[in-house]
C-alpha cells in the first residue's frame, strides 16, 4: 500500500469540525476546581487521624483518574498530547500509571472519513476555484488519515503521483482551544509526577503540537529534510510540491508499513529496523531536525529497500544538532561512573531532587544497555522488563520520582523510547552502539 505525508494512525479526527470543544473544556476547567477539593477533604481527614500516606495515595488516584478521564475525551492534534505526555508513565508510581495507561487506550477511536464534498470545499478554498487543473486525477476517498487531516492519491498534471493531504474543517481551531484548556492542566498533574517540571514539558510539548495544524510550516520541514537527505542510499523524504495552511502536495510514495518488517525474514527485519534508527539519529545531524513521531506508521518500506519517511507535522527544530551532553554521558553511564553521571545529568537540569548516585546510575541502566554491547537484540520481554524495572524505580519516593525532563530534552527522550518501542515489537537485533557512536555529539571512541 502506497501514502504518503499522512498516517493511518488510529488517532484520527472526525469528517466535520470537532465537536463539543465547549463541552470539553467545561470539563477540563473542572479539573482545578476537583483538585482543591481533593486535597480539602483529604486534609480534613488527616486532622480526623487518617493515615496520610494512605490519603496521599488515595488523592493522586482520584487525580489520575479525573484527569486522564478527559484526555481520554481529546481527539485529532490535542489527542497527540496526550500520547506525548505517555512519557511520565515510566516516573510514575503503578498506581497512577495503571490509571493512565487505562484511558490512554481508550484515545484510539476512529471516526468516518471526510465526506468528498468537503474536501472539494477545502481545496477549493486553500487552492482556489480552478484546483482541478493542477491535477491529471483525484482520489477522492481517502488513502489514510492522519491526526487532523487525511490523504487522498493524485497525479499532477505532468503525470507526477502525488499525495494531497487535507485537513478538517474546523481543526485547527479545536486544536488550539484544546491545548489551551490542557495547558491549564499542569498544576493538576504535577503533584502526580515527582519532580518532573510538567508545567514547562507541557508548555512546551504544547507548543510545537499546535504547529502541526500549519501544512506551510510542515512543508518547510519537509522540504529542509527532503533536501538534506535528496540522492540517500537509504533514506527518503518526498519532495514537496505546493502547501496552504490547510493542504500539502508532496511526492508519492509507494511502499509496505515498517510494522509489516515484523514478519520479514530476521535478516531483512535487522537491516530495516537499523534503518529506522539510523533516520531518527540522522536528522538532527544532516538536517537540523528530529522527526518527534516515531510511530511506525510514518516509516515505509520501498521496493528498493530504502526507508521512505513522512508526516514532518511534529519535529524538534535542532540546528546545531542533538544536545552535545548527550553522547558523553552516555558514554560515562557505559563505564559506571555513578558520579560523574550524576554531575552530569544534574548540569543537563535532569536531576529535580536530591538523588543517590548509585541508585542513579541503575534506574538508567535500560537507557544504557543497549549501547553496551556492539551489537544488541530488542525484543518485547526486554522491554516488559525495562519498563517493570523503571517502574519498580518510580514508585514511593524512588529515584524516577526526583528526576525532570528539560524542555530541549522533551520531544528527544519521546523518541528515544519510542523508537526503542518498535524496535522491540519488531524483534530486530543491531549495532546500536555504532548509531550513537556515528551520530551523537560528545561520542568518543
Amino acid at each position: 500500500m502506497g501514502r504518503m505525508s499522512g498516517t493511518d494512525d488510529p488517532d484520527r479526527q472526525g469528517g466535520g469540525p470537532p465537536t463539543s470543544s465547549l463541552a470539553r473544556a467545561s470539563r477540563m476547567l473542572q479539573l482545578p476546581l476537583g483538585a482543591a477539593q481533593r486535597q480539602a477533604v483529604g486534609f480534613g481527614r488527616k486532622l480526623l487521624g487518617a493515615d496520610a500516606d494512605q490519603v496521599e495515595l488515595e488523592l493522586r488516584t482520584a487525580a489520575a483518574e479525573q484527569l486522564f478521564a478527559v484526555l481520554g475525551e481529546l481527539k485529532g492534534g490535542a489527542m497527540k498530547f496526550g500520547q506525548a505526555l505517555s512519557m511520565f508513565e515510566a516516573v510514575l508510581p503503578e498506581e497512577i500509571a495503571g490509571p493512565y495507561r487505562q484511558h490512554l487506550a481508550k484515545l484510539q477511536d476512529a471516526a468516518p472519513p471526510l465526506p468528498s464534498s468537503r474536501v472539494q470545499a477545502v481545496l477549493r478554498a486553500e487552492l482556489g476555484s480552478h484546483w482541478r487543473d493542477r491535477f491529471e486525477s483525484i482520489d477522492l476517498r481517502p488513502a489514510a488519515a492522519a491526526s487532523i487531516g487525511q490523504v487522498h492519491r493524485g497525479v499532477l498534471t505532468g503525470g507526477r503521483p502525488v499525495a494531497i493531504k487535507v485537513q478538517y474543517p474546523g481543526a485547527d481551531l479545536a486544536l488550539r482551544s484544546d491545548l489551551r484548556q490542557i495547558e491549564r492542566l499542569a498544576n493538576v498533574v504535577a503533584p502526580l509526577a515527582g519532580g518532573v517540571d510538567v508545567v514547562t514539558i507541557s508548555r512546551e510539548l504544547a507548543a510545537r503540537i499546535a504547529e502541526e495544524v500549519d501544512y506551510t510550516l510542515e512543508a518547510q520541514h519537509q522540504a529542509q529534510a527532503a533536501e538534506a537527505f535528496a540522492g540517500d542510499a537509504e533514506f527518503v523524504v518526498p519532495r514537496v510540491h505546493e502547501a496552504t495552511p490547510r493542504v500539502l502536495i508532496s511526492d508519492w510514495l509507494d511502499g509496505r508499513k515498517l510494522t509489516t518488517a515484523a514478519e520479514s525474514p530476521t535478516e531483512v527485519r535487522n537491516r530495516v529496523g537499523l534503518s529506522y534508527v539510523r533516520f531518527l539519529f540522522a536528522g538532527p545531524a544532516r538536517a537540523g531536525l528530529l522527526h518527534a513521531d516515531p510511530h511506525p506508521g510514518n516509516y515505509l518500506v520501498l521496493p528498493d529497500g530504502r526507508l521512505g519517511v513522512v508526516d514532518f507535522g511534529l519535529v524538534a527544530r535542532l540546528p546545531e544538532g542533538l544536545p552535545p551532553a548527550m553522547g558523553r554521558l552516555i558514554q560515562l553511564a557505559i563505564t559506571s561512573d555513578a558520579a560523574a553521571v550524576t554531575a552530569g545529568l544534574a548540569a543537563e537540569g535532569f536531576i529535580a531532587k536530591d538523588v543517590d548516585a548509585g541508585e542513579l546510575l541503575g534506574y538508567l541502566e535500560p537507557f544504557v544497555e543497549p549501547a553496551r554491547e556492539d551489537e544488541f537484540h530488542f525484543d518485547r520481554e526486554w522491554m516488559r522488563e525495562q519498563f517493570r524495572h523503571v517502574q519498580g524505580s518510580s514508585n514511593r519516593g524512588g529515584v524516577g520520582m526526583k528526576l525532570t525532563i528539560p524542555p530541549v530534552y522533551a520531544l528527544i527522550h519521546r523518541v528515544w523510547m519510542g523508537g526503542i518501542a518498535v524496535l522491540a515489537q519488531l524483534d530486530v537485533t543491531a549495532r546500536f552502539r555504532d548509531v550513537l557512536a556515528e551520530f551523537l555529539p560528545g561520542w568518543h571512541d
